[in-house]
């Protein structure tokens, strides 16, 4: 898959293009069914599939005192892009200069110009441009006369009943309550988050449960502070069961200000100081709580690790 960076010349001299155009926080499976449509419509056309996105997500720089946590950081959704067998991805460029472009300009410059679009495949809402003016209607009428077709697709509807169709934002919600198992199913994958491995206080390997501390950026998104079952990847592709911890640490502390993500990795022992980690949460045990003591403390993280390791025994089953 190419990224391509530069849209001030033809992308690919003499073809056209079906793309899509979206933020892709979190490369959900709702916007694995569009990228689906998009490379089954080049295929038919003799035209290459490629999606538009952001190097920013454009809240941040509208309006950046609500903007969103990710789901994804730039290098894990280019991951999974990849992983869609897309021709290419093209990362705009979003600052001020880009949020204040007209949604004409931009389909001239970069969609028309740039790609030599085809057909443009886009969930029924889908909202773009300066002011978010641009929409399906307009894609519509500048295509009749740039020679492109737009195809609205339904947005896909949730697998558990509820009158809502999957996106980052119901995402987002179903962390915020500690939903992994919901978060993962409209992911259509595990949630993942990624950070260096620091010195902590050591307590857990005092407890007799040593963890590796994960320091994840502030703009990503986490699940609800609590106790979970995951996995746990060295920069060496290995793999590891581990419990959770994501939280404050109430028994130790009274106001912590941050919420900390300790992962104690089942049947390990090494040093992981300085490496880069991945975190995946794979299921829900517990709300994190105050102990009366150390000894109800230690009671309790044993009966979470082996209720971790038994949920990650029969999932991989």
């Amino acid at each position: 898959m190419r990224i391509l960076h530069d849209q001030s010349t033809p992308a690919f001299p003499g073809e056209r293009s079906v793309i899509t155009i979206g933020a892709y926080d979190g490369v959900h499976v709702g916007h694995q069914a569009v990228i689906d449509h998009v490379r089954r419509v080049a295929a038919e056309r003799g035209c290459r599939s490629v999606l538009v996105t952001f190097d920013h997500h454009p809240a941040t720089v509208v309006r950046p005192e609500s903007a969103p946590k990710l789901l994804t950081d730039a290098d894990q959704k280019l991951a999974r892009l990849a992983a869609t067998g897309l021709d290419a991805v093209v990362m705009v460029h979003f600052d001020e200069d880009q949020a204040n472009e007209s949604p004409e300009a931009f389909v001239q410059r970069v969609l028309v110009d740039h790609l030599a679009v085809a057909a443009i495949v886009v969930g029924e809402d889908f909202h773009f441009g300066r002011g978010r003016d641009g929409n399906v209607d307009l894609l519509r009428k500048i295509g009749a006369e740039a020679d492109f077709d737009v195809e609205p697709l339904e947005l896909l509807a949730r697998a558990d009943g509820v009158d809502e169709p999957v996106s980052s934002t119901a995402i987002r919600r179903a962390l915020a309550g500690g939903d992994v198992t919901l978060a993962n199913a409209m992911l259509g994958h595990t949630f993942e988050v990624r950070g260096s491995v620091v010195q902590g206080d050591q307590r857990g390997r005092l407890l007799g449960f040593p963890t590796a501390n994960v320091e994840v950026s502030n703009r990503m998104c986490l699940p609800a502070d609590g106790v979970y079952a995951g996995r746990y990847e060295r920069p060496d592709g290995s793999v590891h069961d581990c419990a959770i911890n994501l939280g404050r640490r109430p028994t130790f502390y009274e106001h912590a200000e941050t919420s900390l993500l300790e992962a104690h990795l089942l049947d390990f022992e090494g040093d992981l100081y300085g490496e880069t980690a991945i975190v995946r949460f794979s299921h829900f045990l517990r709300s994190e709580r105050k102990f009366d003591g150390i000894d109800a403390l230690i009671e309790q993280l044993r009966s979470d690790v082996e209720n971790a390791r038994t949920l990650l025994i029969d999932s991989a089953g």
